[in-house]
């Protein structure tokens, strides 16, 4: 009676949509198959507002940020934030994305530079970085967006104490959108932009007017910084000594590039030359960067000259919510309660553009190195896994925005810092000397501002060290528990390989594993009556030997090109290369099972030496206890033992 293949829940099938080996069993790919393309991608200017409600989510808090860090400085110091913006992040940015066109962002340039395990280490650390970007960005948005709705003079009474319960509905809110599906959340992005900047041009002007109209207001404020700082110079010195707590302003960079895949392009582009998605996301970049730096020069101007020094402290009704404060003074109470309701909505979903950048960044990464669940590839797991984290991380720093600001200026600081390294080699590589310099100086002023920032606010890299601490121990977790796993993605062999195993097939299929030293007429000789002996075997048994070269043991999946060879005039080898010797031989094992319909037979000797030594030098060099291993992967990948290749050693 046959047997009937049950076809996944509608719940599982759900939760991993997107991964296009739902449902089928066997096969020689594993459990590593690619997701299925992503949708054409949309305008630049939607994306845009995408990561845009990270960036230009941050005028919600960044006036009140900087007048608390420059006082009467503060139009001063944000002018020299709106300077690096222009002349420092958004050039290396554009740089990142003609580099970087498929959204991996400065992570995957510097990647290219470390090989091995130095370099998988590497990247995790930028990976904890990004994570507590990211990450912090869901949480501090939401917390922003709750202390707006529960400050709000008509809902104070009702909502005074539950900013907790608020924070986290929000995140939650945050995460069902994503579940629900991501063109959704594009959606709800363009219209959060679009209301909430046309509410901050009426909040702009009708300062500005109420500046220009009281004419003491001006006076008064240079009066005041001439008496304060003296003179111009000693002014400028101080806003560029607080420059570094204002670094929240450049929020936003990172995510423009990673959210780049989603960026439609022209009809020509392909994968590998997508000119017109690169066009259009340095569009994306430059259009963001001009309008926010327009809005920061002009909220920190009338905030700072229309607001009392008092309110934005602790307690104070402008802490936190200063255009909000002026929406309300000035324009009446109806007008400022639509500006609180767009305000709180658009800091809500600023997270969205965070997670739109974590599920683009992380499985790119983790699978590929073996160090996340196969289903993290999926949209959907992921959304529920970093929603879960923000509960944590909300209820952490007791959904305290002020408690977040230095692990959230951390993050952005290091990305931009590496991003602005990464462009600075690649620049040098091409050799362009002009903008090796230009880079140069600007991964100086980066890395001024981050240390800057960490001497300022260490409790940034303590939590982000908490995240790279968990990344790496849940990495090295899911690698030890996939260790097993066959993640050889495809396998090809060349004419002469083929002419082999076609050969073999008429008879039977018998391969030698051997670890080729100087590749001599004895050793292969020498071999063969090894394992004649050894296996107790006639001497007109012919074999076939394999080779494997390990390249990157660290790579986790890879292709397998098989190549035959007659060596000696006599001997036939099939050399593989590949990241780890039992994977290669237990993948070749099944392509030949399946090209001939005969089962292979493998011929091993006994490893010598500690067995949990050489299982180390499996997991981190793809060697040692071959003959088991390469049992147990097929044992894994193969359930039947009826069909499963045999492995003998002696």
């Amino acid at each position: 009676m046959a047997t009937t293949e049950h076809p996944p829940s509608r719940m599982r099938g759900w939760m991993l949509q997107g991964l296009s080996d739902m449902g089928k069993r066997g096969g020689l790919t594993g459990p590593h198959a690619e997701p299925e393309p992503p949708h054409r991608g949309q305008r630049w200017w939607r994306v845009m507002c995408l990561t845009g409600v990270d960036y230009f989510s941050t005028l919600g808090y960044q006036p009140g940020i900087a007048a608390l860090a420059a006082g009467l400085l503060s139009p001063l110091a944000t002018i020299v934030l709106v300077v690096v913006t222009l002349a420092g992040a958004l050039p290396v940015y554009r740089r990142v994305a003609q580099e970087s066109p498929h959204g991996q962002g400065s992570v995957a340039m510097l990647e290219r530079l470390l090989s091995f395990w130095k370099g998988k280490l590497f990247v995790l650390t930028l990976l904890g970085f990004a994570a507590t970007d990211f990450l912090i960005t869901i949480t501090l948005s939401a917390a922003d967006a709750s202390t707006h709705l529960v400050e709000n003079p008509h809902l104070t009474s009702t909502l005074g104490g539950h900013q907790m319960l608020i924070t986290l509905i929000l995140v939650a809110l945050l995460g069902a959108v994503f579940l629900k599906g991501f063109l959704e959340a594009m959606g709800v992005a363009v219209a959060l932009v679009g209301v909430y900047l046309g509410l901050n041009i009426v909040v702009v002007v009708s300062g500005l007017w109420h500046v220009l109209t009281a004419e003491h207001v001006v006076t008064d404020w240079t009066s005041a910084l001439t008496v304060e700082h003296g003179n111009v110079f000693a002014m400028i010195g101080v806003a560029l000594i607080v420059f570094p707590k204002l670094a929240l302003g450049l929020s936003g960079f990172e995510t423009g590039v990673a959210v780049m895949p989603h960026v439609q392009g022209d009809e020509g582009d392909t994968e590998e030359h997508p000119a017109g998605r690169v066009r259009d996301t340095k569009k994306l970049l430059t259009t963001a960067a001009v309008i926010m730096s327009c809005f920061l020069i002009t909220t920190s101007f009338i905030t700072t000259l229309l607001i009392p020094a008092d309110e934005f402290k602790p307690g104070g009704q402008a802490n936190g919510r200063a255009l909000a404060f002026l929406a309300h003074e000035y324009l009446g109470s109806a007008f400022g309660t639509v500006y609180d309701v767009s305000t709180i909505a658009i800091l809500w979903f600023a997270g969205a553009s965070a997670m739109a950048g974590l599920l683009n960044l992380m499985p790119r990464y983790l699978p590929r190195y073996g160090m996340a669940p196969h289903w993290a590839r999926a949209v959907r797991p992921m959304v529920i896994v970093f929603i879960l984290i923000a509960f944590l991380v909300t209820w952490l720093f007791d959904a305290d925005v002020d408690k977040q600001g230095g692990a959230y200026a951390t993050g952005v600081l290091v990305l931009i810092s590496s991003a602005a390294i990464a462009v600075t080699i690649a620049a040098r590589k091409a050799g362009q000397r002009g903008w090796t310099i230009g880079f140069g100086v600007i991964s100086a002023v980066f890395l001024y501002t981050t240390v800057a920032n960490v001497i300022e606010r260490p409790d940034g890299v303590k939590f982000g060290a908490c995240f790279i601490a968990g990344i790496m121990l849940v990495s090295l977790l899911s690698r030890l528990a996939r260790s097993f796993e066959l993640r050889v993605t495809s396998v090809a062999m060349d004419p002469m390989a083929e002419r082999f195993v076609r050969d073999m097939a008429s008879r039977k299929i018998r391969f030698i594993a051997n670890e080729p030293d100087n590749r001599d007429r004895a050793e292969y000789r020498d071999k063969i009556e090894q394992i004649r002996t050894d296996n107790d075997m006639p001497e007109q048994e012919d074999f076939v030997f394999v080779e494997v070269t390990v390249a990157d043991p660290s790579e986790f999946e890879s292709c397998l090109t098989v190549r035959g060879e007659v060596l000696h005039n006599r001997y036939r080898v099939l050399a593989v290369e590949s990241s780890s010797i039992p994977n290669a031989l237990a993948a070749l094992l099944l392509h030949v099972r399946d090209l001939t319909g005969r089962t292979p037979h493998i011929f091993f000797e006994w490893t010598e030496g500690n067995p949990f030594a050489n299982f180390l030098r499996f997991f981190l060099f793809g060697q040692g206890e071959v003959a088991p291993v390469t049992r147990e992967v097929l044992r894994e990948a193969e359930p039947d033992r009826a069909r499963r290749p045999r492995v003998h050693t002696g």
